[in-house]
């Protein structure tokens, strides 16, 4: 018996990297020649942030996201820490805020004007004085309104409450000094229950976000870890680091059993840091190595063998560090499903990449754009404080579609009838329903009268593809067998996306009605 490679079916087999074109790229940028690993490029669908070289104090630059081209040597910038600006992060809620860390010690607010900036910013919303030593990481809540959580030299993670009228905050509410040494790298799970870290001292943990105690532990000699993110809702972890023997390396962990990873995969001998990126959306996990001009991409699964490798982009031009765009923020006409904004310091650029999933319709693909996390808070600072957990509040990315009435994330799913438009009087689903439902009737209508007329007439020819069987005689040739072949795949294919499609859909209005039944006093 002959060997025979596995194959395994995967819309996202065929992605691939576009690179924007000079036009469309940020030229002239200052960019920081710290050698601190982080992204230093923070991007939303208005700004771009991306941090600076400058003379004495820190500062980083805000360019509107349409701005391209050649950046004026004289563009305002944020300019009011006293030392180099390590890490910068968007509010995931709010377009016009954005928080900075920096080697001051402190984690400063800071409020962009909606018309962009006509001169430097030196004065922040609030500065957040808790830290004995620079602030290297910061990272916003993933669910909860105005919450920020800060990691410093001094090993302490310390979480903020911004929702104070306070302008200088100098107690945290909480302090979570559970490291031997300086963190790497933070990362929540969807709801933001869990925080995974990284730290210098080669171990990797999984805190309780409220009560700032570790769940689990790692502490494995074969991996040393650098940067850790979670999987979404897969109870799982991913690793970059370096192996025993120096090579770049990523390790699959299971959250509830650190012991031992799941998988490790060597990548290469290189000597950058490999940044991790994960689309929970399409289940795609993004490494690109600091100092490379490569970005491989792979697909994660919950069942082995959990990574499977799809491809990788490569250029000449390497990065320092890397922004991407929130899913809101995505062209969703050209099947884009993650944009990376890199930093180019060799030419002062930012090159956007989009990763783009071939598609010869150009009509919107469901089922590559799932309902995604949006930009409305589940829950204020003062709940999460409590000690209440929620999911993030979802939003469609289709055109046109309500994107300012999100959907709640439902995590079980329920059993839904639809025919049962009663329950849903005085709501728009309601209408959606009936909507469906008289379509299914109409549906069902014309083909019991298809079925009786066909029964009438039993002399009626039989169709497909649009070729009459009974006048047509059977392909004599290969070239008219090929071409009925043809047809026959591609009416196949146009069944397939129409059944995705209307799966979706289902899956939309399953939402919608879940949100309508948890909310009754918007009926």
């Amino acid at each position: 018996m002959s060997w025979r490679p596995q194959y395994r079916s995967s819309k996202f087999r065929h992605v691939f990297g576009k690179p924007a074109n000079k036009e469309n790229c940020y030229d002239g940028v200052p960019i920081t020649k710290s050698v601190h690993d982080n992204h230093f490029c923070a991007v939303n669908p208005r700004f771009i942030a991306v941090v600076t070289e400058c003379a004495g104090g820190g500062a980083f630059l805000i360019i509107p996201i349409h701005q391209t081209g050649k950046i004026d040597p004289h563009h305002p910038r944020v300019c009011g820490h006293r030392g180099n600006v390590l890490d910068i992060k968007w509010n995931p809620f709010d377009d016009f805020s954005i928080a900075s860390g920096s080697e001051d010690s402190t984690v400063k607010i800071w409020d962009i004007p909606k018309h962009g900036m006509m001169k430097n910013i030196t004065t922040a919303k609030k500065e957040l004085q808790g830290h004995s030593r620079r602030v290297g990481l910061i990272e916003w809540h993933p669910t909860a309104g105005n919450v920020l959580f800060s990691a410093g030299y001094d090993y302490k993670i310390m979480v903020w409450n911004l929702d104070t009228q306070d302008q200088v905050i100098k107690n945290p509410v909480k302090t979570i000094s559970v490291h031997s040494d300086v963190v790497l790298s933070m990362s929540f799970n969807t709801d933001g229950s869990l925080l995974a870290t990284s730290c210098k001292d080669k171990t990797l943990k999984v805190i309780d976000s409220h009560t700032g105690v570790v769940l689990q532990e790692a502490n494995c000699k074969s991996h040393k870890a650098s940067k850790v993110v979670f999987l979404g809702n897969l109870k799982k972890l991913i690793s970059t680091g370096t192996s025993r023997w120096n090579n770049r390396q990523i390790a699959l962990w299971d959250q509830d059993d650190l012991s031992v990873p799941l998988l490790e995969e060597d990548l290469d001998g290189s000597s950058g840091v490999p940044f991790p990126f994960y689309d929970p959306d399409t289940h795609m996990l993004y490494v690109a190595g600091k100092g490379d001009g490569n970005i491989r991409y792979y697909e994660i699964s919950s069942e082995k063998p959990y990574l499977q490798f799809l491809a990788e982009y490569r250029s000449y031009l390497t990065q320092k560090g890397m922004g991407i765009m929130p899913k809101r923020g995505l062209d969703v006409s050209s099947c884009e499903v993650f944009r990376f904004y890199k930093l180019v310091t060799t030419k002062s650029l930012i090159e956007p990449l989009s990763m783009i999933v071939p598609r010869r319709s150009e009509s919107y693909q469901e089922d590559i754009y799932p309902m995604t996390a949006g930009s409305e808070p589940a829950m204020t600072a003062e709940e999460w404080f409590k000690g209440v957990h929620k999911d993030p509040v979802l939003m469609s990315l289709k055109p046109g579609s309500r994107n300012s009435q999100s959907i709640p994330l439902v995590t079980a799913r329920e059993p839904l009838s639809i025919l049962e438009p009663k329950r849903f009087q005085n709501c728009i689903e309601q209408l959606e329903v009936a909507a469906i439902q008289e379509r299914l009737e109409q549906k069902g209508t014309k083909e019991q009268k298809r079925l009786e007329d066909k029964s009438r007439d039993k002399t009626r020819s039989a169709f497909s593809n649009g070729c009459n069987l009974s006048e047509c005689a059977p392909p004599k040739t290969e070239n008219e067998l090929l071409q009925m072949f043809y047809r026959q795949q591609e009416e196949i294919r146009q069944l397939r996306e129409l059944l995705g499609q209307r799966d979706v859909r289902v899956k939309q209005l399953e939402l919608e009605i879940k949100n309508i039944r948890n909310c009754p006093g918007s009926c």
